[in-house]
């Protein structure tokens, strides 16, 4: 993406003077992720806004295949990616590690079958040393990345057997054994990525924990360097994904548990006003700060990009609705592939990566041309892509407290790139989009009422497809920006650290 302002072409402005007035301190800030960063917006934004103001900036993120251990992004950057393994995360991981041989070799020799050795955890397998520093810039990903573990999943799930390989039934204590290892697989996998982080991690004089995985993370590492801690929650946890199905004492421990690392940090902040009044009353904090996850100002260019039509092969008189983000449950692509039928002249492309991702690209081969799955894009490119789509559909579904009261990325970039939106009819979006005219909202869990609201949009005049687009442009330029938000928390992070950002 490329334009001749650095906030029409979705990067961050040159180094200035913050919110207060004063020009910024170079100060060092830290990111922990419980992801691989390739994809993650709002950490972009962050980190790029602080590297343009002079700060040093590091994204300590999880490894994956393919990926750099060590890389520096084009915004001005570190990042650096760690193992992590639940059984990484056991006390005395050569140990377990050598009687998870031992028990092989055994039963190997016992049944005649083939010894297979089990993956070794990072620790044994580097023998406790840091990652290779395989330094590499991070390009701007093509492709959709592997499953990874973020929120809520068991990275057991991982392992899961592979389509097309017989599957086979382990012994009685194995499937005991790995039913433990599952209930445990999120304070172990926190504990596997703390210990990497400790040991690669520069001294940072503020740390920002991203999500409930990340932030007892960057609580440990701002004890070694008695530094700031801020938590940022980006979701209600508990109510969200599939803690929000958990039952039992793993999720009793795990809202204690977040509610001591919120009160530990030295602020909370969130996304949107519901979740914070949810948060405050939860955790027992002063109401969390508010930073909207908005895009940076965009100045789409005229004409409009066509990149999904080139993508897809398409003439110029399909209209294409767009979902795009992570490919999940109760994001309403299902209602959204039943709707599109309903849609004469469209299609329905769902530009993204998700656990979803095979089951999505079959439902898209059964389509007879009408659903498309397209691999997710760099946040430095995505609003380009969304600027060529004729309208953004996000009918979330309120099956949590987390979806009801959810403001969604993908609004403020539809916003922000001027197509008009489909969203559902919730306390977290449906006041956005009826006080900014920029779409129309729906009953999210009827596929008719969807594909209704599509059909009013992409019947409007060109008059009124014009006027969708200015509101739209409107807001996202005056207050939905994230120059405007990122001031806010630069403010706060100023505050915390006594020298202005």
């Amino acid at each position: 993406m490329t334009g001749a302002a650095a906030g029409s072409a979705g990067m961050p402005s040159a180094p200035g003077a913050s919110s207060t007035g004063a020009a910024p301190v170079p100060q060092r800030l830290t990111l922990v992720l419980p992801s691989t960063a390739e994809f993650d917006s709002r950490t972009y934004r962050i980190a790029s806004a602080a590297a343009a103001r002079g700060h040093t900036v590091t994204v300590l993120a999880r490894r994956k295949p393919g990926l750099p251990a060590v890389g520096r992004h084009p915004a001005g950057y570190t990042i650096l990616r760690v193992p992590f393994a639940a059984i990484d995360g056991l006390p005395m991981p050569r140990l377990v590690y050598g009687a998870r041989v031992g028990v092989r070799r055994l039963h190997a020799w016992r049944t005649g079958s083939p010894y297979r050795p089990p993956t070794a955890p990072g620790h044994v397998a580097a023998a406790g040393s840091p990652p290779p520093a395989a330094v590499g810039e991070v390009a701007s990903p093509a492709t959709a990345p592997a499953a990874t573990h973020v929120q809520g999943t068991s990275p057991a799930a991982s392992q899961a057997t592979t389509p097309g390989q017989p599957a086979h039934r382990a012994s009685l204590p194995r499937r005991a054994a790995a039913g433990v290892v599952r209930r445990l697989a999120i304070p172990l996998t926190i504990r596997s990525q703390g210990r990497w982080s400790r040991a690669v991690a520069p001294p940072a004089d503020l740390y920002h924990g991203m999500a409930y995985m990340g932030i007892p993370i960057a609580l440990g590492l701002a004890k070694r360097d008695h530094a700031r801690v801020v938590y940022d929650a980006r979701d209600i946890y508990m109510d969200a994904a599939n803690l929000a199905r958990m039952t039992g004492p793993m999720r009793t421990f795990l809202a204690r548990a977040e509610r001591g690392w919120a009160r530990g940090a030295d602020r909370v902040v969130t996304v949107n006003r519901p979740y914070a009044e949810v948060m405050a009353d939860r955790f027992g904090v002063p109401l969390p700060l508010i930073v909207l996850n908005c895009s940076y100002r965009f100045d789409p260019p005229e004409p409009r990009p066509r990149r999904l039509h080139e993508a897809l092969g398409l003439d110029e008189a399909t209209r294409v609705v767009l979902y795009q983000g992570g490919f999940s449950r109760d994001r309403g692509i299902e209602e959204l592939i039943e709707a599109i039928p309903s849609v004469p002249g469209a299609v329905l492309a769902l530009l993204g990566y998700g656990v979803l991702e095979e089951q999505l690209r079959a439902a898209a081969a059964a389509s007879l041309g009408r659903v498309h799955v397209l691999p997710a894009v760099a946040p430095t490119e995505l609003l380009a892509w969304v600027a060529s789509a004729d309208v953004v559909a996000m009918p979330i579904q309120p099956t949590t407290l987390n979806h009801r009261l959810t403001t969604p990325n993908k609004l403020f970039e539809a916003m922000a790139a001027g197509v008009p939106v489909v969203a559902s009819d919730l306390p977290g979006m449906a006041p956005i989009v009826r006080e900014t005219g920029c779409g129309l909202v729906c009953d999210p869990g009827d596929p008719a009422a969807i594909a209704a609201a599509l059909r009013e949009i992409l019947s409007a005049s060109p008059a009124e497809l014009d006027a969708y687009r200015r509101r739209s442009r409107a807001a996202a330029h005056g207050t939905y920006n994230w120059e405007t938000q990122v001031a806010i928390l630069f403010e706060e992070y100023g505050r915390l650290t006594g020298r202005p950002w």
